[in-house]
């Protein structure tokens, strides 16, 4: 439960920095300053907001592929930025199975948007995941934390 309370706090940091224009460092701070969560979720929101900003040339361009039919800038912001964290967890952070990661986004565009965000986020995420040869495991286990 911590990591998706971090994953949460991630997305709210990497909204404000899509749509607000705030600076990583700033977005951070205001998420991360609301003391809600333990040192170690908040080194992975950082993480998280951190790598997804320095890929996110490389991850939208995935997302332009697979987002077949929608212009990058015309997706939900929420949306967007759902995808962005999550491709980046399922390419650079892996130390979570990819098919948690694909979940927990899901459940993230269901709780900030609707039920067909959700649907959409899926399809987009497990169609990446199979051109991209993404395993739906990790190699060395998943450390559940």
């Amino acid at each position: 439960m911590l990591r998706r309370a971090a994953r949460a706090k991630a997305l709210q940091a990497l909204f404000a920095i899509d749509v607000g224009g705030t600076s990583p460092d700033m977005a951070l701070e205001q998420v991360l300053e609301e003391g809600e969560l333990p040192p170690r979720a908040m080194t992975f929101t950082r993480e998280l907001v951190e790598g997804t900003m320095a890929k996110r040339d490389e991850i939208d361009a995935i997302i332009r592929k697979y987002a077949v039919g929608w212009r990058l800038e015309r997706l939900a912001a929420v949306d967007r930025n759902i995808l962005r964290m999550a491709l980046y967890e399922m390419q650079y952070h892996r130390e979570t199975p990819v098919r948690v990661v694909i979940n927990e986004a899901i459940e993230l565009a269901k709780n900030f948007n609707n039920e067909e965000a959700g649907r959409f986020v899926n399809g987009l995420l497990d169609n990446a995941r199979k051109d991209l040869g993404l395993s739906e495991e990790i190699e060395n286990g998943y450390s559940g934390h």
